[in-house]
């Protein structure tokens, strides 16, 4: 462990300093909590309009808490902030912990959790089987930076030596064919489901939407050949936005898209709007789709989510498509409690949720024969 522990510091040195000590004559406090830990990183690098920093983290899984029972407890997310910029992303309020107010530096500031291998072997000591873990809550765990920082791979290999845990992956990157490899050994030991979000067919949206994730056609094809590699994979396709994807003709080229990439399970849910990420999407809406200003406003000016009547007209489409195309299919419950007999909470944001409520007959069944449980990131 010792050698290993090395090896992590190694690669991303912690500076020692005195810069952020405590001024007695400051008029701000310092920071604290993981604000002060993103203080005291040093430099690794920069990109095109993005600057890496090293985070010197304490803990990598992070415990779900909430009132409302969610069956899965932990998430684990390799890097803080994420390069792919998507106009609708929810969690640019994760900056905010950092003492971040501005939503644009969660696309411009990315910083790179260190000693993550280290750590996560010493906290899955106190996990029991059968536990729950979603990987890519809040960052995509394959972005750009995940090329040569290597972080969510070294996370895979320690998982890979495990059994008995239940772990869920999303991401929108075809990077996550380089681990083919560890995920099979992990699918082979656990329970594994793959979730690749491709929110439209269409590749002229898709950059201005989501600027700098592969084309959609680019994550067809990884769709494909993680379930050549016998992977249980689906389409993502969420967030559905008024107006802009959630029609029929739309879900329909996405679920027949799906089918013929052998997806395991296509969903689709409607689009919630933090106030963190509100200002950003309906500047994309303004400036690219400006005769729906209205319809946004009229939509979320009192709410995040979206009225329970459009939210079975969605669920109404995308149960039409699945069926029409044989796909399995995931609960659109953004909430399962552990009580399956109380109501589900609609107030939860649904696309979010983690974890296929059902597969399609033809498709092969997952190893494990425990039900199948919604999970909702963080």
């Amino acid at each position: 462990m010792g050698e290993e522990k090395a090896k992590y510091q190694s690669l991303f040195h912690i500076l020692e300093s005195d810069n952020h000590r405590p001024d007695p004559q400051a008029s701000e406090p310092p920071p604290r909590g993981i604000a002060r830990l993103a203080a005291s990183g040093c430099q690794a690098g920069e990109g095109h309009l993005v600057e890496f920093r090293t985070l010197p983290v304490r803990s990598l899984l992070n415990k779900s808490v909430s009132r409302r029972g969610l069956p899965f407890r932990w998430s684990i997310n390799p890097y803080r902030g994420c390069e792919f910029g998507c106009r609708y992303c929810y969690a640019r309020y994760t900056h905010e912990f950092m003492e971040m107010r501005d939503p644009a530096d969660f696309e411009h500031k990315i910083y790179i959790k260190q000693q993550a291998a280290w750590l996560l072997r010493q906290e899955l000591r106190s996990l029991k089987s059968g536990e729950q873990i979603a990987l890519g809550t809040a960052t995509d765990p394959y972005q750009p930076i995940e090329k040569r920082a290597l972080v969510t791979r070294s996370i895979l290999e320690v998982i890979s030596e495990q059994r008995g845990l239940s772990l869920g992956i999303v991401t929108k990157a075809t990077l996550i064919e380089r681990d083919i490899d560890l995920l099979r050994l992990i699918a082979a030991r656990n329970e594994l489901s793959l979730h690749i979000t491709i929110t439209t067919h269409d590749a002229r949206l898709a950059r201005i939407l989501e600027p700098r994730a592969p084309r959609p056609d680019l994550r067809f094809r990884t769709v494909r050949r993680l379930r050549e590699a016998g992977l249980r994979t689906g389409v993502m396709c969420s967030p559905l936005m008024p107006g802009i994807t959630d029609n029929a003709s739309s879900l329909d080229i996405m679920a027949r898209k799906s089918r013929d990439a052998d997806a395991s399970f296509f969903y689709a849910n409607p689009l919630f709007l933090r106030p963190c990420s509100k200002g950003t999407f309906l500047a994309f809406v303004h400036e690219h789709f400006p005769q729906l200003d209205g319809s946004y406003a009229r939509r979320y000016d009192e709410s995040a989510f979206v009225s329970r009547a459009y939210q079975k007209r969605v669920g109404d489409l995308v149960g039409a498509v699945t069926r029409k195309y044989g796909l399995g299919r995931r609960s659109t419950e953004g909430l399962m409690t552990e009580d399956a007999g109380r109501e589900l909470d609609r107030r939860e944001p649904l696309q979010r949720t983690l974890w296929p409520a059902e597969e399609s007959p033809h498709k092969r069944a997952p190893a494990a024969a425990t039900p199948q449980r919604v999970m909702m990131t963080s």
